[in-house]
C-alpha cells in the first residue's frame, strides 16, 4: 500500500505548477482524507499550501507530519519548510529552536544549514549568519581555488559569531 501511495504521491508532484498549486492541493485532499495518518500525506499537503503561499495553513500541517513520526530525508525537508514558515510568519525564536534541533539530527545538511542562516540574519545575527554560511562553503565546497582559504574562512567564521555573542 505505501508503494503504491508513494507512486500517487509522486504522480501528484509530478504534475505540479508551482505558479498554481489549486491543482495539488486538490489531487492531495482526496489523499489525506483517505490517509488522515499518514506522515508523508500530511507533510506534502503542508509543502503544497506552502508553496501556494498559505503558510499558517502549512504550519499546522508539518506540525502534524513530525508528531505522525516522519523520517529520513523527508523528515529533513520537513524541518526545512517548516523552519522557514515559522521565520515567513515572524516566529523566529520558534525557527531557530527548530533549525538547531534539525541540525542535531541532520548535521551534515548543506540545506538545513543555508535556510538557518536566513533565520539567523531575521533574527538580527546578521554576523552569525555569514559566518554560518562561510563555514558551509568551507566545509562543503571542494574546489582547488577555495581550498588555500578555507582556514582564512574558519577564522572569519569565529570573529564574525563572536561580534554577534559580544552584542547580546
Amino acid at each position: 500500500m505505501t508503494g503504491t501511495l508513494d507512486a500517487r504521491l509522486d504522480s501528484i508532484f509530478a504534475a505540479r505548477n508551482r505558479e498554481d498549486m489549486r491543482p495539488t492541493i486538490d489531487a492531495l485532499l482526496p489523499l489525506y482524507d483517505e490517509h488522515p495518518e499518514n506522515p508523508r500525506v500530511v507533510y506534502e499537503l503542508g509543502g503544497a499550501y506552502d508553496t501556494a503561499g498559505e503558510e499558517a495553513t502549512a504550519l499546522g500541517f508539518y506540525e502534524r507530519a513530525m508528531e505522525l513520526g516522519l523520517s529520513g530525508d523527508i523528515r529533513r525537508r520537513c524541518y526545512l519548510q517548516y523552519g522557514s514558515t515559522l521565520r515567513n510568519l515572524g516566529r523566529i525564536e520558534d525557527s531557530l529552536a527548530l533549525f538547531a534541533r534539525a541540525r542535531d539530527e541532520f548535521p551534515g545538511s548543506v540545506a538545513l544549514g543555508v535556510f538557518e542562516s536566513l533565520t539567523l540574519h531575521a533574527a538580527g545575527q546578521v554576523n552569525t549568519a555569514l559566518a554560518s554560511l562561510l563555514t558551509l562553503l568551507a566545509d562543503h565546497v571542494d574546489t582547488a581555488e577555495l581550498d588555500r582559504y578555507k582556514p582564512a574562512m574558519r577564522g572569519n567564521a569565529e570573529y564574525l559569531t563572536s561580534l554577534d555573542a559580544h552584542s547580546h
